[in-house]
């Protein structure tokens, strides 16, 4: 397949990306959940100091959200919503 008609089948509109992304956001987070809370209270009740007082848990909080946030998961969802728009408009 070309590259310019693997493009054309991957395109959608930059409003469903947009929702595709958010969607992709929001299950990070809530598969990240604990790690979210660990920062969160490590966090609390500092300003300055958190950068490197919660190092480990940045860290690791930016890890697990980078297994459900990056462009092979993003591109994933766009086949699949192309998938999903191309039955329903055979239907």
């Amino acid at each position: 397949m070309g590259y310019l008609q693997e493009a054309r089948e991957n395109h959608v509109k930059k409003k469903v990306e947009e929702a595709l992304r958010s969607k992709m956001k929001q299950k990070a987070l809530k598969e990240c959940d604990i790690l979210c809370s660990k920062y969160a209270e490590c966090a609390r009740g500092r300003t300055f100091s958190v950068v490197w007082q919660c190092r480990k848990e940045a860290k690791e909080l930016n890890n697990c959200l980078h297994q459900f946030t990056n462009d092979a998961i993003l591109e994933d969802m766009k086949k699949a919503y192309m998938e999903q728009e191309s039955k329903e408009k055979k239907q």
